[in-house]
């Protein structure tokens, strides 16, 4: 079986095709050809769209199913249609506008991620995902602020701009002058460092000098960098959203590939490594189904887009997974946008 190039298809068998995929992604069914010959774009008969469904289904891009008389697009139908004859839409500005107001509504990076998931699973009805690729801050500067008797704020500002607040318990006997103490105390030595870099200077240091810190003032250092390397070392390399999204009304005729899916998402760390090739391009990438050894059992489709950081360094993947027939067209430039709305957000 060979499958023909865009430019070696007739006029007829071209338009025939993209009818079928259109009405296919549209339903989640097969197509027969009676519901091709109603549409108002094509003048033949339901007897020619069969023969011209049939050479396509002979070049390897349309099958049918052993139940129905219809026809769906193959993998390999879908990749020429999404590549070659796909015409994409761009997000609507009602799209836009809650693509946006989710991302930019403030708070630390972690939930602007979080809510750019949330978003492409709300409007593509897929699941949401985004890759953050672990690093650790460079410190600029720490600081506390007092916030009662037993909690203050821990202030971290990186080299890169960034600031991130956590709230800390205080150990027993801290004042406001200790805060002040060990704020300048972190500031002064262990700025330019990693978290894993300070940790280590910070034993040494205090080790080989232990009158620099009296004894409070020095549990609140080690709490205070030790509450930001916990939640570096914990922070999700892939956040996913939307799972729900995947048991759809078609959903019940194909149990076990939807099992298989969700399955497929809790090994977050094999989606990881998938994502992981969308690092190196400037583009948004499409797998579809068995292109991708993951997802070749569930038949399964993901689109990823990079976004990235205020120097232009791809930093992180933000995406889709959904059932192969999903809204391409629409999804795509969806996808798209959340990527860049990201990489502004991260200037």
């Amino acid at each position: 079986m060979t499958t023909a190039p865009i430019t070696e298809m007739t006029d007829r068998a071209r338009d025939v095709f993209r009818l079928v995929v259109e009405n296919y992604l549209g339903t989640g069914t097969p197509v027969a050809s009676r519901t091709i010959a109603r549409l108002a774009t094509l003048n033949l008969s339901p007897a020619s769209i069969r023969n011209v469904m049939q050479d396509l289904e002979e070049m390897g891009l349309l099958a049918a199913p052993h139940t129905s008389a219809g026809r769906m697009p193959t993998e390999t139908g879908l990749r020429l249609f999404v590549d070659g004859m796909m015409q994409a839409a761009e997000p609507s500005p009602e799209e836009r506008r809650a693509i946006e107001m989710q991302v930019t509504e403030g708070g630390p990076i972690e939930d602007a991620l979080s809510a750019a998931t949330l978003a492409l699973s709300g409007l593509s009805a897929c699941a949401g995902i985004v890759m953050v690729p672990k690093r650790e801050p460079v410190l600029r500067q720490f600081g506390f602020v007092a916030l009662n008797e037993g909690q203050a704020l821990a202030i971290l500002v990186a080299q890169d701009g960034t600031v991130e607040n956590r709230v800390l318990d205080l150990p027993p006997g801290v004042t406001p002058s200790m805060l002040t103490e060990a704020a300048n105390y972190l500031s002064n030595r262990l700025s330019g460092l990693t978290l894993r870099q300070a940790q280590d200077r910070l034993a040494h240091e205090l080790a080989a000098d232990r009158r620099a810190l009296d004894g409070a003032a020095r549990e609140l250092v080690d709490r205070g960098l030790a509450i930001w390397s916990t939640d570096i070392s914990d922070r999700p390399v892939l956040i996913v959203r939307g799972q729900a999204n995947l048991i759809d009304d078609n959903a019940s005729a194909d149990l076990e590939r939807v099992r298989q899916l969700l399955d497929e998402l809790e090994g977050k760390q094999e989606i990881s490594r998938l994502l992981e090739s969308a690092l190196a391009g400037s583009a948004t990438k499409i797998f579809i189904g068995s292109e991708n050894k993951l997802f070749s059992l569930s038949g399964s489709s993901v689109i990823a887009a990079p976004y990235r950081a205020g120097d232009g360094r791809v930093v992180g993947v933000v995406g889709v997974i959904g059932p192969t027939r999903l809204n391409y067209a629409r999804v795509i430039p969806m996808v798209d946008f959340t990527a860049q709305t990201l990489s502004r957000l991260m200037r």
